[in-house]
């Protein structure tokens, strides 16, 4: 059986299962590319699947990340007779140390905003006030860079201040409401367009380029680098990456739930609401914001303290 044919009725087999599948189908697709499609399933060598997982740099979690979708794959294909053996190696190597994200303070997140206006020295496709305005969202609602950029026109609703969130990373769609002042920030990046003469139509892109077309990851992140640089933002605490544009959504959720402490709320009943307006499949990946900063680990101790200290006066 050949490669591809494995492969595409793999994918669509735990699709069927009701499983987004897409990290996975990326790598598979991927695999298929460097082997070869028109490679026979039972002739794939272990060195070619040694050259496919270690890629072009050191053992990262995407190494592992290919190397699950690959296994889950063979053992299919074994299961099925495609094949007799699997070509996957048998030392798999230590998992890297999990990526620290990266919390902007206020101060740094000014810094951004105002190193927008001053970073470019000729013009690009992307202009410092569309930037500017995406990075207020990412930090001010804690979106996906994804999910920006594929946001429409049709919504965002900025007389509800409701934006719905479509395609997402577990193919869910969701509900996100944004504050007064943030609302007021896309009414104003609304306005901008309007003045530059930009196509207003609601079946197009909300953040759009100098030339009125929707805008690509890669556009953003190397504009994202050069205002980082310009506003003098690096990491000191050896981490493996610098700042990065999903950082801000990571701090968007420290930020709530530190402000959540100081307001005297209850932090564990509000978790599972900050869980659903991020988009998160499962609790357990907001739950990880509770101890990423000092400063949230601080109010938490702040908080027990006043708890205990409150017992023990009823003794």
């Amino acid at each position: 059986m050949k490669l591809h044919a494995a492969v595409t009725q793999y994918v669509i087999y735990r699709k069927s299962l009701g499983e987004g599948f897409l990290c996975n189908e990326s790598h598979l697709k991927a695999f298929v590319r460097a082997v070869g499609q028109k490679k026979n399933l039972s002739d794939v060598q272990t060195n070619r699947v040694d050259t496919f997982l270690a890629g072009r740099g050191s053992i990262t979690a995407t190494w592992h990340g290919k190397y699950r979708a690959l296994r889950g794959f063979y053992r299919y294909a074994m299961s099925r007779g495609y094949t007799k053996t699997s070509p996957l190696p048998k030392a798999i190597p230590k998992q890297p140390q999990p990526l620290v994200p990266y919390i902007y303070t206020v101060k740094e997140l000014r810094a951004f905003l105002d190193a927008c206006f001053t970073f470019q020295k000729s013009p690009t496709v992307l202009d410092p006030y569309t930037l500017r305005t995406l990075l207020l969202l990412l930090y001010g609602a804690g979106l996906r860079i994804r999910e920006a950029v594929l946001l429409m026109r049709a919504d965002v609703d900025l007389t509800q201040s409701l934006i719905t969130i479509r395609e997402t990373k577990f193919q869910k769609t969701r509900l996100v409401p944004v504050g007064p002042r943030l609302t007021q920030a896309l009414l104003r990046y609304v306005q901008h367009c309007q003045r530059e003469g930009r196509p207003q139509s609601p079946t197009g892109h909300f953040f759009t380029g100098r030339n009125g077309k929707g805008l690509c990851r890669s556009t953003i992140s190397n504009s994202f680098i050069g205002i980082r640089k310009r506003a003098g933002i690096f990491r000191t605490d050896g981490g493996r990456y610098q700042p990065r544009l999903h950082d801000f959504r990571h701090t968007f959720a420290v930020h709530r739930l530190t402000a959540w402490y100081k307001q005297g709320a209850d932090v564990q009943k509000w978790l599972p609401v900050l869980s659903v307006y991020l988009g998160h499949a499962r609790l357990a990946a907001t739950s990880v914001y509770l101890t990423m900063t000092p400063t949230l680990l601080e109010e938490a101790g702040r908080r027990f303290e006043h708890y205990a200290f409150k017992e023990a006066s009823h003794d």
